[in-house]
C-alpha cells in the first residue's frame, strides 16, 4: 500500500463516507439550538484572505489541496476491494468505499443508490438500540453470524448514501458559522446544532455536520467510522470490531486479521482523496431556473437549504487542534443548499445516534448540490421524484411545503427546474 502525504505543514487527512456513521447510539446530547459552545468559541477567528468561489466539477481533477498524482493514488485506495485477509467484516455492508460512492461513476466519492439498514425500539421514553447497535449489516463472511433485526425492534429505516463531493469544504465551516445560521432561522424552523467527539483529538468536541444524524464533525473521524461500520475494518482510531447482533467476533474464527486491521493508513489515503475533491458543479441555468430560485427563496425553502456558506480562513485550527485549514480549502464560498443542522421535518425514523434523545426524529437537512445526478432522495432514499420529496416535508418544513402547493403550476415548474439544476 502506498503512503499518502500532503503539504508538510498539514495535519492528518480524512474522509466522509455515506449515509451512515456511528453504530454507537448514545452520544453527546444537543446543546441549545444556535447557541455557541466553548468548542465553537475555541475555533479562533483569523483575518480572512480574499474570499473566492470553491472549485467545482465532476471532472476527477484536484481542488488544489493535493497534486493530481496524489489524488489519483488516493483514489486507488478508495476503490480498493477488501477481502477477509485485509480484515473485511466479519459483518459488513460492502467491500470498498467506491461501492457506495460512485454516481456519477467518473467521480468516485459522490453519492450512490446503496442503502444501509438501521433498527431499534422506542420504549415510550427513549430509543433503545438492538444488541451491538442500530446498524444491521447486510453481509457477513459466514452465514452463522449474519445479522437480522432482532425481535422486539419495531423501528427500521434505510439510510441512503450521501455524496461526499465538497465535504472538504464542509469540514472547514466554522462552528460559529453553523451556530449563526441556526440563530438566524425563525424559531419554528430553527435547526439543532449538536456537539460530537473528534476521535483524533482525544474526544474534544465540535459541531456535527456529517451523516444523516450529524454524527461526526471531523473527516478523519468519519473515515475511521465508515471503514469500521461499512467494511468492517478496524483502525488506530476505532480498533474494536463491531459485534454481529451483539455477538463478539473480534479475534474469533471469522476475524481474518489482527486488529487494528488498517495497518497501511487506508483511512488517511481514502480521506485524502475526498479532501482533494471539488464541490458539485451547477447544471445549466436559464431564465426559468433563475425565476425558480427566487420563488424557492420566497416560499421559505432557503431557510434550511442555505445557498451560500463561507469556509474558515486558511490557517484556522479546527477539529480540537488536529487539523489546520489549508489555503485550497479556506476562504472559499460554497453553495450546498443545506444548513448542516438537524431538523424535524416529519420523516424522522426514531433512531438516535450521537445526538441524544431529542434528535430521535430529526435528520440533517439534505444538501441539494448535485441533486440532479441522484435518483433516490430523502434520508431513506424513499422518494424518486423531487415532487414526492417535497410532499413528504412536514412539521418544521410544513409551511414551506404548503407554500409550494399554493403556487401556480407555472411557478411550481420554475421551482422544480431550479432544484433540478443543482
Amino acid at each position: 500500500m502506498k503512503t499518502f502525504v500532503s503539504a508538510s505543514w498539514l495535519l492528518p487527512v480524512s474522509l466522509i463516507f455515506a449515509a451512515c456513521t456511528s453504530s454507537r447510539d448514545a452520544g453527546t446530547p444537543p446543546g441549545p439550538s444556535g447557541e455557541p459552545s466553548a468548542a465553537v468559541v475555541a475555533e479562533a477567528a483569523i483575518v480572512p484572505a480574499a474570499v473566492t468561489e470553491a472549485p467545482t466539477g465532476f471532472d476527477n481533477l484536484s481542488n488544489g489541496f493535493c497534486t493530481q498524482a496524489q489524488m489519483d493514488d488516493a483514489r486507488a485506495v478508495f476503490e480498493e476491494i477488501e477481502g477477509p485477509v485485509d480484515g473485511l467484516g466479519p459483518c459488513y455492508n460492502l467491500t470498498s468505499c467506491a461501492g457506495c460512492h460512485q454516481n456519477p461513476f467518473s467521480q468516485d466519492g459522490t453519492g450512490g443508490q446503496v442503502n444501509e439498514l438501521r433498527a431499534g425500539h422506542f420504549n415510550g421514553m427513549t430509543f433503545v438500540p438492538p444488541p451491538g447497535g442500530s446498524l444491521i449489516h447486510d453481509r457477513a463472511v459466514n452465514a452463522a453470524i449474519q445479522e437480522q433485526i432482532p425481535a422486539g425492534n419495531e423501528l427500521s429505516t434505510f439510510r441512503t448514501t450521501i455524496s461526499a463531493a465538497g465535504d472538504a469544504f464542509v469540514e472547514a465551516i466554522a462552528d460559529s458559522t453553523l451556530a449563526a445560521i441556526a440563530s438566524s432561522q425563525p424559531a419554528a424552523q430553527r435547526g439543532t446544532l449538536i456537539q460530537v467527539p473528534v476521535l483524533e483529538a482525544g474526544g474534544a468536541t465540535r459541531a456535527g455536520r456529517f451523516g444523516w444524524k450529524d454524527q461526526h464533525a471531523s473527516l478523519l473521524s468519519t473515515s475511521a467510522q465508515e471503514y469500521l461500520d461499512e467494511i468492517g475494518i478496524t483502525s488506530r482510531l476505532l480498533p474494536t470490531e463491531n459485534t454481529c447482533n451483539g455477538v463478539v467476533v473480534q479475534g474469533g474464527p471469522f476475524d481474518g486479521k489482527a486488529d487494528p486491521e488498517d495497518d497501511a493508513g487506508d483511512i488517511d489515503a481514502a480521506a485524502q482523496f475526498l479532501r482533494c475533491m471539488k464541490a458539485p458543479p451547477r447544471g445549466p441555468s436559464s431564465a426559468t431556473v433563475t425565476a425558480g430560485q427566487t420563488t424557492f427563496n420566497t416560499i421559505g425553502c432557503a431557510v434550511c437549504h442555505v445557498a451560500s456558506i463561507t469556509t474558515s480562513p486558511a490557517g484556522t485550527v479546527i477539529n480540537g487542534g488536529a487539523y489546520t485549514v489549508p489555503p485550497a480549502i479556506g476562504d472559499k464560498i460554497i453553495h450546498p443548499f443545506g444548513d448542516y443542522l438537524l431538523h424535524d421535518i416529519g420523516t424522522g425514523d426514531g433512531i438516535v445516534q450521537n445526538g441524544g434523545p431529542a434528535t430521535r426524529n430529526m435528520v440533517r437537512t439534505a444538501a441539494l448540490w448535485g441533486i440532479r445526478v441522484r435518483t433516490r432522495l430523502m434520508h431513506d432514499g424513499g422518494s424518486v421524484r423531487i415532487t414526492d420529496a417535497i410532499q413528504r416535508h412536514a412539521n418544521q418544513a410544513l409551511a414551506a411545503r404548503n407554500n409550494f402547493n399554493a403556487l401556480s403550476a407555472a411557478n411550481q415548474a420554475n421551482v422544480l427546474a431550479f432544484i433540478s439544476s443543482l
